[in-house]
């Protein structure tokens, strides 16, 4: 077994023995949080030993990188069936590409993003690369800060309307990264009742994705249903990226 694959491993038990931990304190379901790996800025290889060991969703937060490393990874392992999410912000001139790699993309922040990945989505299925349609997420500023990307927690309702209607695209939920002038709790629990009251009129709106390396417990204490990790499995050394 390869140094890294070793190194891996070990980072991925603690990681998931954390989830485990803090589901177990909150009182919820072992399997209720579902780990998305992030390897931006790290080598397909090391998605590759991701898979080996199990892990089947991975998360990515440039394109430019994003769309190389599937290619790269469907090489390296191609019998291997991965669910990428697209974690960062967007712009409306690469939903096209995203579009055919993409699972998910957790960052829907605007109408125009929107109606630019449905219509991308319809392209994508005319050109064979797609059958299915793309899961949303709406990116939630929790503390109405515009300019970090994300919509309101009081405004977010107009944005899931029209994503639902939109024929290309499915409302999966909310997505958040919690603020610095917040504490995590404070963060969390409010987009927790922007998730319940979102729940009301779009009842399939189940994902809550929240949570990082630094946070996770506290996402998973107050809802959430994925925690987003990088760092604590993967390191801080990240190669350059293709």
């Amino acid at each position: 077994m390869s140094d890294r694959r070793t190194e891996i491993g070990s980072a991925l038990a603690t990681v998931r023995q954390r989830i485990t931990t803090a589901c177990r304190a909150a009182g919820r379901e072992e399997n209720a949080v579902r780990l998305i790996a992030v390897t931006k800025t790290f080598p397909a290889s090391d998605a590759a030993l991701l898979t080996d060991l199990g892990v089947a969703d991975l998360g990515e937060n440039r394109e430019q990188e994003a769309g190389p490393k599937v290619a790269d990874l469907r090489e390296l392992r191609p019998d291997v069936t991965v669910r990428w999410h697209m974690l960062g912000r967007l712009q409306r001139n690469k939903a096209r590409a995203v579009a055919r790699w993409a699972a998910e993309v957790q960052s829907v922040d605007s109408d125009r993003l929107a109606d630019a990945l449905d219509k991308a989505v319809g392209a994508a299925r005319d050109a064979g690369d797609r059958t299915t349609p793309l899961d949303v997420l709406l990116q939630v500023s929790i503390d109405d800060d515009p300019t970090r990307g994300g919509v309101g927690c009081d405004t977010l309702m107009p944005l899931a309307d029209h994503v639902a209607r939109s024929g290309g695209l499915r409302l999966r939920g909310l997505m958040a990264v919690a603020p610095l002038t917040m504490t995590p709790d404070e963060a969390f629990e409010r987009l927790a009742r922007a998730a319940d009251r979102l729940r009301q009129d779009h009842p399939e709106a189940t994902e809550l994705s929240s949570g990082m390396t630094g946070d996770l417990e506290s996402a998973v204490t107050h809802g959430s249903t994925c925690v987003r990790v990088g760092t604590a499995l993967l390191g801080t050394r990240g190669l350059a990226s293709p």
